[in-house]
């Protein structure tokens, strides 16, 4: 049977086992070297990353064809208005093309957040707010890049859920085991 593990990754680290540069890696959280990130994260994004040691799962998780959904919080710069969030809910034309349309929503402070290190930059004249992005693809850095198209660049971003699996119960580092099911791989 397959395995799958859920982490909450901290900002600041590698979604590798291995970097010859002194960075932080999935190492230094994760001792079952034998799964496979399923979904990269960004060095300095923070949250759910899945790991597993099923190649059918991992493909499954992360085809464009397969859709599956993420859900990321941002917190950026300045308070975005109905009007701005608009177009992320019909497709960015960023330089890698068009963006399928994404659930876009002002978000109060997230339910569970964690201190990060480092801390975000602080300035009293801008105003901060959190966004709840859910998006159905996975390009290189794309909710930042969708943010920064709108007006507003991002500050801090968390994936809190991947498909049906959320950061819940999690905290930053910690992981979890999960058996995956016949049909999952």
């Amino acid at each position: 049977m397959a395995t799958a593990i859920l982490l909450n990754k901290p900002c600041n680290v590698l979604s590798q086992f291995t970097d010859n540069t002194g960075r932080q890696t999935l190492g230094e959280f994760i001792a079952n070297t034998s799964v496979r990130v399923a979904g990269r994260l960004d060095y300095d994004s923070e949250g759910l990353l899945v790991l597993t040691d099923s190649g059918k799962f991992q493909h499954a998780l992360t085809h464009p064809d397969m859709a599956i959904t993420k859900t990321y919080w941002a917190q950026v710069e300045g308070v975005p208005t109905e009007e701005a969030l608009a177009p992320m809910r019909t497709g960015l034309n960023l330089k890698d093309g068009v963006t399928r349309p994404a659930r876009a929503q002002l978000l109060e402070a997230p339910h569970l957040l964690w201190d990060r290190d480092p801390p975000i930059r602080y300035r009293a004249s801008i105003p901060t707010s959190w966004l709840s992005l859910t998006i159905s693809e996975g390009r290189n850095r794309q909710v930042r890049r969708m943010c920064a198209a709108i007006g507003y660049p991002v500050l801090r971003l968390i994936r809190y859920r991947v498909g049906s699996w959320t950061l819940d119960g999690l905290s930053s580092g910690e992981s979890r085991e999960i058996t995956l099911h016949a049909h999952q791989s």
